[in-house]
């Protein structure tokens, strides 16, 4: 059935038009779709994109499998996602010779002899359609214990352009496209063989930009009243000052992750000032909360680098209106209840994101007048694209393609005609919804997240990859 969105807004030009679209059988919904249906006040932009997810799968699909996590994502409006490599076991390109070592046997059992054949072919393996394109990261150290170095010759055959003639659909499909050691920062014992690899392989090394041996929360007042060991701010800032200086000797482009101090923000600014190859993120729940919020959601709010400082967070809302922000992920962590209830000291690090990430972050960002509507969609959608590597989708190019009518007659655009669907990744946006964040309905497994019963603006409605709906709630 072909579904038309009568009077949809383009994100970027304002421009009105009707959007014609395949429905699929393969399609989440979460209420019978209509063929036509009145989109006025809709927005229609590109699909999200997030270079940072986890998705414990294989290994701890307890956690989040591929199909939740997937569903997560294109519940969110993501149409494209980065799986971080701290599977079981790790990402990292390694042969698996012990069917009894955790989460081998079901890669083997497969037919795989790695995880990244095995997570390139999850869609063949279990005989689904993933609703989200996804791409892999490859650990920068062997078992991502940060002792020796992974091997190039062991994952270049997974990277874009290697060896195209023989690889199957799936292969092309989700390739390696970054390196990282994401929940730990690449140690300096290896650091200098990491970014040699990058350099080789021409990919960019992702920087979990944080380090500590003790502590489990921000150090500061709240860690003291709570009675807990605190992890200084420089924990941080460490890594970026070591990690920028060794982009200054080397070239390599290193995006640090999930930044969170003003002094962090502060040394990529001027970084980027020289002109070096350095990028960054920062996630929701860094500009939403600081540490008191440990106080009211417990370990619910604990995560790595934690929550810092009220100063920190303004800090960070700064360096988003400012630019030095590129971007905004979740860092999906899914964990289950009864792990989070373990106590400050135990409980594990990370929160999950993908479905309310926009509503947070409009809430804050937009409704807070530190940027607009436009603004946001490019840093969780047009900055990530770019920064895996890929185009996000030109809506006013597909239109043009079709030749639709201009002026005073309303253009139509029908992904049905469009030459390139592979290419083609939406996203359809209530940007003055007010809704409820129901962890309870979440798609994901799990429900590891303070944002439970918060009031938020802004919510995908639907997401389309290539032709066709993947998520309605339309």
């Amino acid at each position: 059935m072909a579904i038309t969105l009568h009077d949809i807004t383009v994100w970027d030009t304002g421009e009105t038009i009707d959007l014609i679209v395949d429905d699929s059988a393969d399609a989440l919904t979460e209420q019978p779709l209509a063929e036509n249906i009145d989109a006025t006040g809709l927005a229609l932009a590109p699909g999200f994109a997030d270079p940072h997810v986890h998705f414990r799968d294989p290994g701890q699909t307890y956690k989040e499998s591929m199909v939740s996590g997937c569903a997560a994502s294109a519940s969110g409006g993501y149409t494209n996602v980065l799986i971080m490599p701290n599977t079981v076991p790790a990402m990292d390109g390694e042969t698996l010779a012990d069917p009894e070592a955790p989460g081998a046997k079901e890669v083997l059992d497969a037919g795989y002899d790695n995880v990244i054949d095995y997570l390139q072919h999850y869609e063949a393996v279990h005989g689904v359609k993933l609703p989200v394109n996804y791409d892999l990261c490859v650990c920068a150290s062997k078992g991502r214990v940060g002792r020796e170095a992974t091997e190039v010759a062991k994952w270049r055959r997974y990277m874009p352009g290697e060896d195209t003639a023989n690889k199957d659909a799936y292969q092309l499909a989700h390739p390696v496209t970054a390196i990282s050691d994401d929940g730990s920062a690449t140690t300096p014992e290896i650091l200098d063989q990491v970014l040699a690899n990058a350099k080789e392989s021409g990919l960019y090394l992702i920087e979990h930009c944080e380090h500590h041996d003790t502590g489990a929360v921000n150090e500061g007042p709240v860690s003291r009243e709570l009675g807990v060991p605190g992890i200084p701010e420089d924990t941080e800032l460490n890594i970026v000052a070591r990690d920028i200086e060794k982009v200054r000797e080397t070239g390599v482009h290193v995006h640090f992750q999930h930044v969170s101090t003003a002094i962090s923000f502060e040394a990529i600014r001027a970084a980027k000032a020289k002109g070096l190859p350095v990028t960054c993120e920062t996630a929701p729940h860094y500009i939403a909360l600081n540490d008191e919020a440990l106080l009211k959601y417990g370990t619910l709010a604990k995560m790595n680098p934690p929550l810092r400082s009220e100063a920190d967070r303004k800090a960070t809302i700064e360096a988003i209106a400012d630019g030095t922000v590129d971007m905004l992920a979740t860092d999906h962590a899914p964990h289950t209840l009864d792990e989070k209830r373990l106590g400050f000291l135990e409980a594990p690090n990370g929160i999950i994101g993908l479905e309310c990430a926009y509503g947070v972050c409009h809430k804050v960002l937009v409704d807070g007048g530190y940027i607009s509507d436009k603004r946001l969609i490019e840093l969780m959608a047009g900055e990530p694209m770019k920064l895996m590597g890929r185009t996000p989708t030109d809506i006013t190019a597909l239109l043009d393609e079709q030749q639709g009518a201009v002026g005073g007659t309303k253009r139509v655009l029908d992904l049905r005609k469009c030459d390139d669907a592979a290419r083609i990744g939406l996203a359809v946006l209530n940007t003055a919804e007010q809704w409820t964040v129901d962890p309870e309905r979440f798609h994901s497994k799990a429900r590891n997240t303070p944002f439970g019963g918060w009031q938020v603006s802004g919510r995908p409605l639907a997401t389309i990859i290539g032709t066709s709906l993947a998520f309605s709630r339309l």
